[in-house]
């Protein structure tokens, strides 16, 4: 199952035993922006503000205050349950005078999380790779044709004496099909890497080499 994350902002309101729940979610591409989401939407006069974000392989959470283990972590939990992947998500608790105990506050938090996680719009998240192409000038023609095809973002040509060097940006799922038709239409005479890879057995003479 492909990974989502949120079309947009999104946000749910519990109340249990008197306490308000506000859930508030969003779609982040970095733990900076989804800090500044955090510091954003985070309610000063509010009992506690708990969070999480998910990121690829990073995330963090906070239980600002609440019993260790009791927000933070089941607000991630709610994260990684709905299949969510670059996402924030704030809970805010206005205390209404009655304990819920630590289960109660699993279930409040987890809860208000998924709830406002599950119900709000999502898109499909598309990975995208890079990589570093070596064409000689013949092959030019056919190797913007085959970048036009699958939609590649263009980085900067550089051009030399054999030839020229790019650096592209596509959806990883096209990777291998667009690689097979480079290969197809320039005689494999295209050479592909991903950045900071090392070309394999070196430069050859008469091709121009990866920057």
């Amino acid at each position: 199952m492909s990974a989502t994350t949120l079309a947009e902002r999104a946000r749910h309101a519990i109340e249990v035993k008197h306490s308000r729940f506000l859930a508030l979610a969003a779609p982040v591409a970095s733990p900076e922006a989804a800090l500044a989401f955090v510091q954003e939407v985070s309610d000063p006069a509010a009992t506690h503000n708990c969070w999480a974000y998910r990121i690829g392989a990073q995330y963090r959470f906070n239980d600002d205050g609440e019993p260790s283990g009791t927000a933070g972590r089941p607000i991630l939990a709610a994260i990684d349950g709905q299949g969510c992947d670059e996402v924030v998500a704030v809970v805010t608790r206005w205390y209404g005078g009655i304990k819920l105990g630590a289960g109660g506050l699993v279930r409040a938090y987890g809860g208000a999380a998924a709830e406002c996680l599950r119900l709000a719009p999502r898109r499909e998240l598309v990975v995208y790779a890079e990589l570093d192409l070596a064409y000689r000038f013949e092959d030019l023609g056919a190797v913007h044709a085959a970048l036009n095809a699958f939609d590649a973002q263009k980085g900067a040509e550089r051009f030399d004496a054999d030839g020229a060097q790019v650096r592209i940006r596509l959806p990883a799922s096209q990777s291998a099909a667009l690689k097979a038709q480079l290969r197809d239409a320039t005689r494999n005479r295209v050479r592909l890497k991903s950045p900071g890879e090392a070309s394999p057995g070196g430069d050859q003479p008469g091709e121009p080499p990866f920057s």
